[in-house]
């Protein structure tokens, strides 16, 4: 199969997208370090688990992006 690039509005959204789950993984992170609940605490770092794979799985398109 022939490599195709996005679209580009497929591409902004992925990048949108991106610069999301970055600030969310960020908050996640921050408010763990204040969070005294052992469950609260669990569930925040399953949602940073989560988050990283999918991050993980969008960077896999950048080689797909348009750059203009």
């Amino acid at each position: 199969m022939a490599k195709e690039d996005l679209a580009f509005h497929e591409t902004v959204d992925m990048h949108e997208i991106m610069n999301a789950k970055t600030i969310g993984l960020l908050k996640s992170k921050l408010i763990q370090g204040v969070v005294f609940d052992q469950d609260l605490r669990r569930l925040i770092q399953k949602n940073v688990d989560m988050t990283v794979v999918d991050m993980k799985e969008l960077r896999r398109l950048y080689p797909y992006t348009k750059s203009e």
